[in-house]
C-alpha cells in the first residue's frame, strides 16, 4: 500500500468537496490502486488550522470547519502563519486551494514556492501563481524531479492540460479559444432573456458561482488569467493577465444581445491566444458575436468551450455541458493527486 500524505491550504467549497470524495473513494483507491491518501494538514486564512501526522479525518474537518474552528483538530505545537504550518506538517504534497489574485498570485505563489524549496510535490486549483509564475516554478519543480500539477486552474476538473501533455505529443499549438468564464457565461444568457445586467448578477450570486463582488469575471480578469495559463503551459508564452487585450462585459446591454440573435449571432466572452508569425503569442478576451451554427455560441448558463488548433490534428473542440461546480474543480484536484501517488516521480 502507498500512502500519500496531503498538505491542503484551502477548506472552502473545492475544499470540502473533495475531502468528501476522499471519504467516498478512499475504499476504491485502496482496492484498485493500492493507494491510501492521508491528509495530515488543513489551513485556512478565517477557520484556523490544523496538523495531525497520523492523518485528519476528514468528516471531523468538515464538521469543525462549519462551527468555524479547525483548532480542535491540531495536534502538537502551536503555528504562527501557513508558512509555519507548512514546515510544520508532515507531507509528501502541497494542495493549494486559496483564493485567486489575479494581480499577484500571492498569497498562493509563495505557499507553492514554498512547498517546492520543501522538495514537495505542489497540485493547485489557483490559476494566479501558474499564470504569473509559471516558468519558473515548472524550473523549480523540473529541478527537484517533483510533479507541479494544475489541472483545476481552467474548465474545472476537464483534462484539457492532460489531453495536451499526454495525447498530443510533439503537437505544437497554434491558436485556441473559447469560453472560459461560467459567471459571465451564466450573466449573458441570462441577459438575452431580457434581465438586466445587475439582475443577472444577482442571480450569479444567489446560485453561489459570483463573488458579492463580481468585478473579477465581469470586467474580464478572471478569462484573462485562464488565457494566460493556457498560452504559457500550452505555447510556452510568457504572458501576465495585464498584457492581455481585455474587455469585459459591463457595456454589453440586453437589447445588444437581442440585435445579435436577429442577425444570426450571439454575443459571448471570448478567449484566445494565437501564435503569430514571428513567434510572438497575441491574446485577447473580448464580447464577440459568435454565428449561431458556431458550437461556442451553444453554450448556455455556467457551460464551457475550448478549441485548440495545432499542427498535429485538424481543430479539436471540448464542452463542458454540465454546470461548472466544486465537485467538478476538486475531481480535477483529485485526478492530479492520484498521478502523483501512481508517478511519483515526474518523467523528464
Amino acid at each position: 500500500m502507498t500512502t500519500l500524505r496531503v498538505a491542503l491550504i484551502g477548506f472552502g467549497a473545492v475544499g470540502r468537496a473533495w475531502a468528501r470524495m476522499l471519504v467516498d473513494r478512499r475504499e476504491r483507491h485502496r482496492k484498485d490502486w493500492g493507494i491510501d491518501i492521508q491528509v495530515t494538514g488543513i489551513y485556512t486564512a478565517r477557520h484556523g488550522h490544523a496538523i495531525n501526522p497520523k492523518g485528519i479525518h476528514l468528516q471531523d474537518a468538515i464538521r469543525a470547519y462549519s462551527a468555524g474552528d479547525l483548532s480542535d483538530l491540531h495536534c502538537g505545537l502551536p503555528v504562527e502563519d501557513a508558512h509555519e504550518w507548512l514546515d510544520a506538517c508532515p507531507a509528501d504534497v502541497l494542495v493549494e486551494l486559496s483564493i485567486l489574485n489575479p494581480q499577484t498570485g500571492q498569497p498562493a505563489l509563495d505557499y507553492i514556492r514554498h512547498a517546492l524549496r520543501k522538495n514537495m510535490h505542489v497540485v493547485t486549483a489557483n490559476k494566479g501563481p501558474i499564470a504569473l509564475a509559471y516558468r519558473e516554478l515548472r524550473e523549480m519543480a523540473r529541478q527537484r524531479q517533483r510533479w507541479l500539477l494544475f489541472e483545476a486552474t481552467v474548465m474545472d476538473g476537464v483534462p484539457i492540460f492532460s489531453l495536451v501533455r499526454w495525447g498530443m505529443p510533439d503537437a505544437r499549438i497554434r491558436r485556441f479559444y473559447g469560453i472560459l468564464n461560467s459567471t459571465t457565461n451564466l450573466i449573458l444568457t441570462r441577459m438575452e432573456l431580457g434581465k438586466t445586467l445587475e439582475e443577472a448578477v444577482r442571480e450569479a450570486q444567489a446560485i453561489g458561482i459570483a463573488e458579492a463582488d463580481p468585478s473579477n469575471d465581469i470586467d474580464g480578469w478572471d478569462a484573462a488569467v485562464k488565457v494566460c495559463v493556457l498560452a504559457n503551459v500550452w505555447m510556452d508564452a510568457e504572458l501576465r493577465p495585464d498584457q492581455i487585450e481585455r474587455e469585459g462585459i459591463r457595456s454589453v446591454r440586453p437589447e445588444d444581445l437581442r440585435a445579435a440573435l436577429d442577425s444570426g449571432k450571439r454575443i459571448k466572452l471570448v478567449c484566445e491566444a494565437e501564435r503569430l508569425e514571428d513567434g510572438r503569442v497575441q491574446a485577447s478576451v473580448k464580447p464577440r458575436p459568435v454565428p449561431l451554427y458556431d458550437p461556442m455560441a451553444q453554450t448556455k448558463d455556467t457551460e464551457a468551450f475550448i478549441c485548440v488548433e495545432s499542427d498535429a490534428l485538424t481543430p479539436l473542440a471540448i464542452m463542458e455541458r454540465a454546470g461548472a461546480g466544486p465537485v467538478n474543480t476538486a475531481y480535477g484536484v483529485l485526478a492530479d493527486v492520484l498521478q502523483i501517488a501512481r508517478t511519483p516521480v515526474p518523467p523528464e
